[in-house]
């Protein structure tokens, strides 16, 4: 069973987007669902790895924020 540490949703357009936090006997880690026309996709990041994923979401935003000023 997961607990729930804290949970935030955000609707972008036609999109919800759930970010959750949670912890189970295998760790903590952070899960996000996108909910569109009915559909649900997930990915799972174990907390170990969230620095990690941040930091390159990072990048790519930077990035693409660098070519669409250009």
């Amino acid at each position: 069973m997961d607990n729930v540490i804290i949970t935030k949703e955000l609707q972008v357009e036609r999109k919800h987007f759930f970010i959750e936090f949670r912890e189970n006997e295998r760790g903590r880690f952070m899960r996000i669902t996108e909910e569109a026309h009915g559909r649900r996709n997930t990915i799972i990041i174990p907390s170990t790895g969230l620095d990690e994923f941040m930091a390159m979401a990072g990048e790519v935003i930077h990035t693409a924020e660098q070519v669409h000023a250009a």
